[in-house]
């Protein structure tokens, strides 16, 4: 188990109920809910470096993706298109005060899956740290069959507040590369998505600048 097994930033029975106007009020202070939760863990953990993080997921399919594009004038712009449903997902932990990525391909989501990159992300820290995790409250992060590395403490944002997320903001960054491209399997694909990946890595200043906000960095607002 974790050293704190969960911390849910709204009660468990308010997804059920609650409309995305009905939460933005309650949203605005979670923030600072989550800063006052990274003060208590280091307090208690007066030896560990406790750090502030943020994880999401996205999916890439084989289907083409479209954006706006430069064409010459009088010309109709053209694009790459084929029909193929075939997916995989490419999981992320932030850490935007650093600029830095945990990255990870993997096939589909569910709680075993979400369960085997805890692990992986929990075996890649320091000795001494501990991940405050923050991420949405989607069925397979919130499950109690998840299994929680003793070195990471989940926080669940409440529902429909994705702009709490600063994760979320890699996905647009990861795009870039694989709009108006056709992949011949899924293994092309992800070749791509590792090749973006290590090209942000090399980023930091980048992934900084889009994921360092809210009141989570005063100093970025």
């Amino acid at each position: 188990m974790a050293i704190l097994a969960k911390a849910r930033l709204q009660p468990a029975n308010v997804a059920s109920r609650a409309s995305p106007g009905g939460q933005q009020g309650r949203a605005s202070g979670v923030p600072k809910k989550i800063l006052a939760l990274s003060a208590k863990l280091q307090a208690e953990h007066p030896d560990k470096d406790v750090r502030l993080c943020f994880q999401d997921e996205a999916r890439f399919g084989l289907k083409p993706t479209s954006r706006r594009l430069w064409a010459k004038k009088g010309q109709r712009p053209t694009a790459p298109s084929t029909v193929k449903y075939q997916w995989t997902y490419l999981y992320a932990v932030v850490e935007p005060a650093l600029g830095r990525v945990f990255w990870f391909v993997l096939p589909k989501v569910d709680t075993c899956v979400m369960s085997v990159f805890l692990r992986a992300y929990a075996a890649s820290l320091p000795e001494k740290v501990i991940a405050l995790l923050v991420l949405d409250g989607a069925g397979w992060h919130s499950t109690r069959k998840l299994k929680v590395p003793d070195n990471i403490v989940l926080a669940v944002l409440p529902p429909y507040s994705p702009e709490l997320n600063p994760a979320e903001r890699l996905w647009t960054l990861v795009r870039e590369a694989t709009h108006h491209q056709t992949f011949t399997d899924l293994d092309a694909l992800e070749q791509r998505l590792c090749t973006r990946c290590v090209e942000l890595d090399a980023q930091p200043q980048v992934i900084s600048s889009a994921t360092a906000y809210l009141g989570y960095y005063p100093e970025s607002s």
